[in-house]
């Protein structure tokens, strides 16, 4: 049968868990509906998810939907859970996402469609709960259109009608322009157009009524693709659980070739270094049972046994490990133990819950001898607080607990780290760059290999993408950063591996200590609906939680604020909103990311975080002189570095001749001469007499008449041969300098840029934004970076500043040719002005 994995995704109390039952039961998987509030549905097996009434872990069913066998995953609704939710979209081929009729979207539905985006899922929609009063299916279907996406269209009436039709026809150009000319849309395209992301089915009814779940069946055979696998083996591990005997399960997606029992699989670990273990069993679950089998094909769900390397995320075979991911723990809180308890056996114990949850994150502190974990909110910590006294007998507290921060720069550095003990040697030179808001951690490599081989080129980047990296502010995480290896040394016979990632994390923690760090804390977005008359209350209640709101929205007799704040100041709103409006208000905060801190300097000074006394995190470097190493601090590296600093810049060294080269004064001076007389026929060889003359009026010797006198007189004449810069006389202050580059000029004749134009012309303007980013970030220079858009109608031009650039699109009728042309004769006369083309005709222009 063909293999189909879907997800089912909800805001808690949505009625996903009763959708999921409303499946199973028409479509033969279970003889009788269970109920949630009856504690006894198909997959709601864990006893804590029956007694709260919500789903805490994603559970596996099997099922028959027509020709297709289909793998239903139910995933937690409840926010707190939303890192075990996000996980498992990572395997599924389609979801669906069900909304409360009575409740419309919420917050966490925004966020849920966000993600389901992210991940480029295919969606269908159930609106659920329409026997409830008050529900409006018109209502429902335009707010669903407004708040997730224009392209959500009802199938549960008349496709035939006009109007639908025509919303239709709006989701693809190709089916508009069939539409206005036959009238009609092709309605054997929606498979296609839902497997792109083109269309959202959306259904109605009620699954506790078994209403509209028939028609939601057949419209999920009618629309279903079967995605194409490769042959090679590939597979997504997405969970890792036990079984009652403790067996450790790794729960993956198939996703090309096919497993055996007693096969080999490989991966690789967080150092990039590969592995190899051999699967004992392959079991296939649904609900609490499996099922085991000898080998499984491509798209199915199962449990292996006999591997204990795997984690979330990770890619077997020849298939990708994902990154990480968008929602993470914003709270953290010390556990407590029973007197006499042994810390190292309960630090065991919680590192094997964070291998099946890594969301869970155990922080052990070691000289203080406490476990801290990150945790998503209150209804996380009782869950963990069951699980410890279930599965380990251990009862446990959490104190008041604290915001997770986390650190950034607010401009580039360049770090440098040095580890040379007695025989070992390693150095390495880093540039940090601030990245954009959500951004992460990006690492790359722009070093020469004549300075440093690709392998360890290759081993630095393993060792910059293996830790967590410290801030110097709080020693939080790092954030939003780039980081990109520039420069390196090793030795021929002394370096060692450990030499590279002693000097890196080094490298990393001197750049830090350099820059101008900047402490991030998370912020929500919230929804707070009020009544109206307590508008003014809820605006002023944001205000003084330094947060941000927009213009109130009225809704019947509710307000509607929504915005942006700290974590830290909205954590206990939820009680005061109950309490001043008696009870009939709601707060809806869902995760925003992680922004600039409101209260840096308290939140630094209350933690006391000293980065020279953090000893697993050093700052400075190792040096050798006389036989032995020494250390030196984080502010004298740059005195004893080995490799210049990457933001060097050469400065003009004046041309004279060896104090003891025996040459006379008028002998000096006939060298100069013949040297000018060189230079002077390599370059009418190039450019011929008429660039003769232009230089002339320009620059070089003849630039300046009378050169020898002027020379006497300390004026400065510049002469470039190859690497080498030399100048006579006094220094001047730098010319100031432009570089006008024409965009999509240099992006057809790119070879990279130009192959990637080709698949997406965005993509390949953005790569060059960045280049040209980095590039400016040591040239210094005034980077004007120009895009032809004279063909858009009415358009008025734009200049943009994009971090140390800018960004100009021209006007209509207006060649970026054109604009690069007036800019150079209106600045040219004064400034040093440089053009990026390759464009013959421009050139020829440009230098006349």
């Amino acid at each position: 049968m063909k293999k189909i994995v879907i997800g089912i995704l909800a805001h808690v109390d949505a009625g996903k868990t009763t959708l999921s039952e409303a499946l199973l039961y028409t479509c033969g998987a279970i003889r009788k509906m269970g109920r949630v509030d009856h504690k006894n549905a198909f997959l709601d097996t864990y006893s804590l998810e029956r007694s709260r009434g919500i789903t805490i872990f994603s559970k596996q069913a099997e099922l028959a939907m027509g020709d297709f066998q289909v793998t239903l995953l139910d995933t937690p609704g409840h926010v707190d859970f939303s890192a075990e939710m996000e996980r498992t979209l990572q395997v599924l081929d389609y979801a669906i996402l069900v909304i409360s009729g009575a409740d419309g979207i919420q917050g966490h539905t925004e966020t849920l469609w966000s993600l389901l985006e992210k991940y480029r899922i295919p969606v269908f929609l159930f609106v659920n709960k329409m026997d409830q009063a008050g529900t409006d299916k018109g209502l429902l279907m335009n707010e669903i259109r407004r708040k997730l996406d224009g392209n959500c269209l009802d199938f549960t009436g008349d496709m035939q009608e006009e109007e639908w039709q025509e919303q239709f026809a709006m989701c693809q150009d190709e089916l508009l322009e069939q539409y206005l000319e036959e009238g009609t849309a092709d309605l054997g395209r929606i498979p296609e157009l839902i497997r792109e992301r083109k269309v959202f089915p959306c259904y109605f009814g009620s699954a506790l009524k078994m209403t509209g779940v028939d028609g939601f069946i057949q419209g999920l055979e009618a629309y279903f693709q079967v995605p194409d696998y490769p042959e090679a083996f590939g597979a997504k591990v997405y969970k890792i659980s036990r079984d009652p005997q403790n067996t450790r399960l790794s729960h993956m997606k198939i996703t090309g070739g096919v497993l055996k029992v007693k096969d080999t699989v490989c991966g690789r670990d967080d150092r990039g270094e590969r592995w190899e273990e051999k699967v004992d069993q392959i079991r296939i679950y649904s609900g609490e049972k499996y099922e085991m089998v000898t080998e499984v094909q491509p798209g199915t769900i199962c449990a292996v046994t006999g591997l204990s390397l795997t984690r979330p995320g990770q890619g077997l075979g020849v298939e990708k490990t994902s990154p990480g991911p968008v929602l993470e723990p914003v709270l953290t809180y010390q556990m407590r133990f029973p007197e006499e308890t042994d810390m190292h056996k309960m630090l065991l114990y919680l590192r094997t819950l964070e291998e099946e949850d890594p969301m869970l994150r155990v922080v052990w502190k070691e000289q203080l001898e406490e476990i801290h974990v990150q945790v998503m909110g209150q209804i996380q910590m009782e869950i963990l607080k069951n699980i410890m006294e279930e599965r380990f007998g251990v009862q446990v507290v959490f104190d008041a607990g604290n915001i997770v921060y986390k650190e950034t720069i607010g401009g580039p550095v360049e770090g440098v780290g040095h580890f040379e003990p007695l025989r070992h040697y390693a150095e390495v030179h880093l540039l940090l760059e601030p990245g954009q808001p959500g951004s992460g951690m990006v690492y790359e490599t722009d070093c020469s290999e004549d300075l440093l081989d690709r392998n360890w080129q290759r081993l630095i980047l393993t060792h910059l993408m293996e830790r967590e990296h410290l801030g110097v502010l709080t020693g939080s995480p790092v954030t939003d950063m780039k980081i990109t290896l520039k420069s390196g040394r090793a030795h021929l016979k002394h370096t060692e591996g450990g030499d590279f990632r002693q000097a890196t994390y080094r490298a990393v923690r001197q750049g830090l200590r350099k820059a101008k760090s900047v402490l991030l804390e998370p912020y929500y977005d919230f929804r707070l609906e009020i009544p109206a008359g307590m508008v003014g209350r809820g605006m002023s209640d944001i205000q003084k939680r330094c947060g941000t709101v927009q213009p109130p929205v009225t809704e019947g007799e509710n307000a509607i604020l929504t915005g942006a704040a700290p974590v830290s100041t909205m954590r206990d709103y939820q009680t005061e909103v109950l309490s001043y409006t008696r009870g009939t208000g709601k707060l809806f905060c869902t995760l925003k990311g992680y922004y600039p801190c409101h209260d840096q300097q308290e939140v630094v000074a209350a933690y006391l975080y000293d980065p020279e006394a953090d000893l697993e995190n050093p700052t400075g470097s190792v040096f050798c002189a006389h036989g032995a190493g020494f250390p030196v601090s984080w502010d004298q590296v740059e005195e004893y570095m080995h490799l210049d600093s990457i933001f060097k810049k050469e400065e003009p060294v004046k041309a004279v001749m060896p104090k003891n080269s025996g040459i006379s004064w008028k002998g000096q001076q006939a060298v100069y001469e013949k040297m000018e007389q060189e230079l002077e026929e390599i370059f009418e060889r190039t450019y011929g007499t008429a660039g003769k003359k232009r230089r002339e009026e320009t620059s070089g010797y003849r630039g300046v008449p009378g050169w020898k006198k002027n020379r006497q007189a300390d004026r400065s004449i510049s002469v470039s041969s190859g690497q080498e810069k030399r100048s006579y006389g006094k220094k001047q202050e730098p010319e100031k300098e432009y570089l006008l580059v024409d965009g999509y000029n240099i992006i057809f004749a790119w070879e990279d840029l130009k192959e990637l134009a080709e698949k997406n012309m965005d993509s390949a303007r953005d790569k060059l934004i960045d280049i040209l980013c980095n590039y400016q970030g040591y040239r210094q220079s005034t980077l004007i970076l120009v895009f032809d858009a004279y063909k858009v109608k009415e358009n008025p031009g734009s200049v943009e500043k994009y971090h140390n650039i800018y960004v100009v699109y021209t006007k209509e009728a207006e060649t970026a040719d054109q604009y690069i042309e007036k800019t150079v004769h209106d600045i040219g006369r004064r400034y040093r002005v440089t053009v990026a083309t390759s464009d013959r005709l421009e050139q020829v222009i440009i230098l006349g």
